[in-house]
């Protein structure tokens, strides 16, 4: 696999127009091909003025493809509003697109050419059926069969915008910000056994799949893909993606029920991480609890499912469900007025004073049966959760937030022990950036120095197996001084500064 040379400014245009316009032209055959023609509105400034030379707003798009690139500009344009809509046009929204959504899959190709390369993957291993493998595939192959029906049904109504926005979406938050990073220990190091293969197996689908959904958008960019792909594996004969069929999805590998499970990790890790933010405390700094009120014993074995993943991404050691949350979470509740204002005029002032006289069990019911019934005095009104807002309070040590009908609780108190595991973890992403800028192979190992510092002494020693085991060291030493040029001294936390150095073992 070519590792991460191309689409980062351009690729052979001329050789994606040509394969275009063969697929266009073979398309004219069909009778049906071009029974309707989708067309732009007009293009706009940022602002919603008519773009003029006069007036200094026109832009150039040669400029623009020249910088940006064709298929980011055309992205862009297709998924910011629906193609017979007016467009306004915003310089900065194609860079996001380049960065956001061209950058992400460039990142997730490399990512995977890199350590495919290595492990001698080609994509013609025997298959491992998908109901064998791991959660986490079964459920990214789920959201790819789901995406690939959703697209073609987009594609078919003639929604280009619904489609893009599908696919950006699937490659941000779930391909790339989801299944990679939380496998990405099963791709490094370790033997190539079966649950490596099932996991570059599940991965490649993704990017072929990608490739062909994108091809209508972005021919250039998904064509370059799909070859750089297709030229080690030789799934297709075809010469470019524009020639092949659009990709069938299966409907037994789409799983519902494991898609909200994971849906409801996604959530309450964004949460938790939310949290932990607001009072600025690093994901690399274990916590200790958090806890989650249950709605239902269905809500609760979903949660319970995904338990252990929820753990890991937000770093917290334990997760508690909460049956009784009286006296330990209190909740506020207020109109919603924007929404309530419109649909009942005056009797706004009744329905504010019986909303504030809802006490915790009100609120809890309204929050597990998602609608509750006001008596007004007047007339009896069924609330929705879009017209009221519900805010959790924080209490002592804990800081609390809410989402729809998720509330999580986090405990913020960090005793000695998860400070100390806290500085293990600052120093393993110190010394892997020290591997990256010494230009060390992922798969080289080393000897670490670290030169001792009272503040530090503590954690190296209790957590140097750990420390070792993550970033491939055959040996950690605590050295009472640092000495040699490749010495490179390092801020661990405010104050806290040391020095360390790393030595490659060479292999025999």
């Amino acid at each position: 696999f070519f590792p991460a040379d191309f689409i980062a400014e351009g690729v052979d245009q001329t050789r994606g127009w040509f394969f275009t316009l063969h697929a266009i032209a073979s398309m004219l055959f069909d009778s049906v091909a071009f029974k309707n023609i989708i067309s732009n509105g007009l293009v706009l400034d940022k602002n919603g003025n008519k773009m003029s030379k006069r007036l200094g707003n026109a832009v150039d798009p040669f400029d623009v493809i020249g910088k940006y690139g064709s298929d980011p500009l055309r992205w862009y344009m297709i998924t910011n509003a629906q193609p017979w809509d007016n467009l306004k046009f915003d310089i900065a929204g194609v860079d996001e697109v380049k960065r956001k959504f061209f950058g992400t899959l460039y990142n997730t190709y490399s990512f995977f050419a890199l350590y495919a390369n290595i492990d001698g993957f080609n994509g013609q291993e025997e298959i491992i059926p998908v109901e064998d493998r791991t959660e986490i595939d079964r459920w990214i192959m789920s959201l790819l069969n789901s995406l690939v029906k959703n697209v073609k049904e987009s594609y078919d109504s003639y929604e280009p915008t619904k489609a893009g926005r599908a696919i950006q979406d699937f490659v941000i938050e779930n391909l790339s910000n989801w299944y990679v990073r939380l496998n990405r220990k099963r791709f490094w190091g370790g033997e190539f056994n079966k649950d490596k293969l099932a996991a570059y197996q599940t991965l490649y689908s993704c990017l072929e799949t990608v490739s062909m959904l994108t091809a209508p958008i972005s021919p250039f960019y998904s064509d370059r893909l799909f070859t750089d792909l297709n030229s080690v594996s030789n799934h297709f004969t075809d010469e470019s993606v524009h020639l092949t069929f659009f990709p069938e999805y299966e409907e037994n590998l789409i799983d519902k029920e494991l898609e909200q499970r994971m849906k409801y990790a996604q959530d309450i890790s964004s949460l938790v991480l939310a949290l932990r933010r607001k009072v600025n405390i690093k994901v690399r700094q274990p916590l200790n609890k958090i806890m989650i009120p249950v709605l239902d014993e269905r809500f609760e074995e979903q949660i319970g499912a995904v338990k252990n993943l929820i753990l890991t991404e937000v770093n917290v050691k334990e997760l508690e469900f909460l049956k009784d949350t009286s006296g330990v979470l209190v909740k506020k509740i207020k109109p919603n007025f924007k929404v309530l204002g419109p649909k009942y005029g005056k009797m706004m002032k009744a329905i504010s004073a019986a909303i504030g006289k809802m006490d915790q069990e009100d609120i809890a019911t309204f929050e597990k049966e998602q609608s509750f019934t006001l008596d007004t005095g007047d007339k009896k009104i069924t609330l929705t959760p879009e017209d009221v807002e519900i805010l959790s309070e924080d209490i002592p040590g804990w800081l609390v937030a809410s989402e729809g009908r998720l509330t999580v609780a986090l405990d913020i108190n960090i005793t000695e022990e998860l400070r100390e595991e806290g500085i293990a973890r600052e120093f393993i992403n110190r010394i892997q950036n020290l591997r990256k800028e010494t230009g060390l192979d992922v798969t080289d190992k080393i000897i670490l120095t670290i030169q001792e510092h009272d503040a530090i002494n503590s954690a190296i020693n209790k957590f140097n197996d750990y420390i070792a085991t993550q970033t491939l060291a055959e040996k950690v030493l605590l050295v009472e001084k640092c000495n040699g040029m490749d010495t490179k001294s390092v801020e661990i936390e405010d104050g806290i500064e040391t020095c360390m150095k790393i030595e490659r073992v060479l292999q025999p």
